[in-house]
């Protein structure tokens, strides 16, 4: 007796040119990895365009809503997240390989920890050797006494000939690595540094930026303006930083240094969401979206970072409010917990 549901089976996926098997339920990314290939990739959960390709032939099935990530523009040209679609049907693709070849792991041992805020700490490396990168870039970081494991973390400091380099990482509730970070003492431990990774970066331009972070995503929005003073920008800017409460608020010397040396207008502003009624905050309440429209200049480009929520948010407002995809770019800074969740 014939079953009534047909066996689903493997499709061929063309990636420029090399035949590989994909697997029922297996995504794109998912078969190339497996099959060897170097194919470029962050989160595995659909929250940046790293894995960015475009489909020349065939239909895939996409398991999550990509309009977030990718621009208009590429979609109207066919461009997919290749951890986000499973093959209905053989495919051809082409995807820019060259981005992992700069990818390199570097050793080195940790010289710092500095507790930024209750659950943040600031860990300080010294590479072996000095590795170059884009402000805003990450990598993933393995700690000698964590076990193998490693986590995603990005680069809070500019590119330095000295090889140091600095990340701030948010103890996650169950999160054994974070953990580690925020609770031991690691300093003189072994690690292994994997990078630079990610597409968030300076894009040139005369365009006022507006500038979102949320939590530990400050990181990067404070290398890539750190990175900007050194290489002279004097485009306006606005950075509005959302955390929970006064407790939650961190590197406000770094942000103040960066306002002083900055060649134009610069605005900051720190949002609180959750700040007790009637305590001493003199600043700004409600969730650090609220302020785009009031923050948004004509013509301006954003950049976000922080959690997905955050950013998808954002998104939405920058759009209602005429902003171009293509002038959108974003970091998501998704936990461990995401990528299980995404996965089932």
């Amino acid at each position: 007796m014939f079953s009534m549901f047909a066996k689903k089976e493997p499709k061929t996926a063309y990636i420029n040119g090399q035949p590989v098997t994909v697997n029922p339920k297996e995504t794109l990314l998912q078969a190339a990895l497996r099959e060897g290939i170097n194919f470029p990739y962050s989160c595995r959960v659909g929250g940046c365009a790293t894995c960015k390709c475009k489909l020349e032939e065939g239909k895939v099935k996409e398991l999550t809503e990509t309009g977030y990530i990718l621009s208009d523009e590429d979609l109207d040209q066919g461009y997919i997240l290749a951890c986000q679609s499973v093959p209905k049907t053989d495919i051809k693709i082409e995807v820019d390989l060259s981005a992992q070849a700069h990818v390199r792991t570097v050793a080195g041992r940790v010289i710092g920890q500095e507790k930024l805020t209750h659950d943040i700490t600031r860990l300080a490396l010294q590479l072996d050797e000095a590795l170059l990168y884009k402000p805003g870039q990450y990598a993933n970081i393995s700690v000698e006494s964590v076990g193998e494991m490693s986590r995603s973390y990005s680069f809070a400091t500019p590119s330095s000939p000295d090889g140091q380099v600095s990340f701030f990482v948010r103890q996650v509730p169950g999160g054994y690595f974070s953990t580690a970070i925020n609770e031991r003492e690691l300093v003189g431990q072994s690690i292994s540094l994997e990078g630079p990774m990610g597409d968030f970066w300076l894009r040139p331009g005369t365009e006022p930026m507006l500038l979102i972070a949320g939590g530990s995503g400050l990181a990067p929005i404070i290398a890539l303006l750190q990175g900007a003073i050194a290489d002279g920008v004097s485009r306006p800017a606005t950075l509005l930083f959302g955390a929970r409460e006064q407790r939650d608020l961190y590197a406000l010397e770094e942000i103040q240094a960066i306002q002083q040396s900055w060649q134009g207008e610069f605005h900051f502003e720190p949002v609180l969401s959750e700040e007790a009624e009637g305590s001493s905050w003199q600043g700004a309440r409600g969730f650090v979206t609220e302020k785009i429209e009031q923050q948004l200049k004509d013509g301006a480009h954003a950049y976000l970072c922080g959690p997905p929520v955050m950013i998808d948010a954002a998104t939405d407002i920058l759009r209602g409010l005429g902003v171009e995809g293509k002038d959108i770019h974003a970091d998501r800074f998704t936990t461990q917990q995401d990528v299980v969740s995404a996965a089932s």
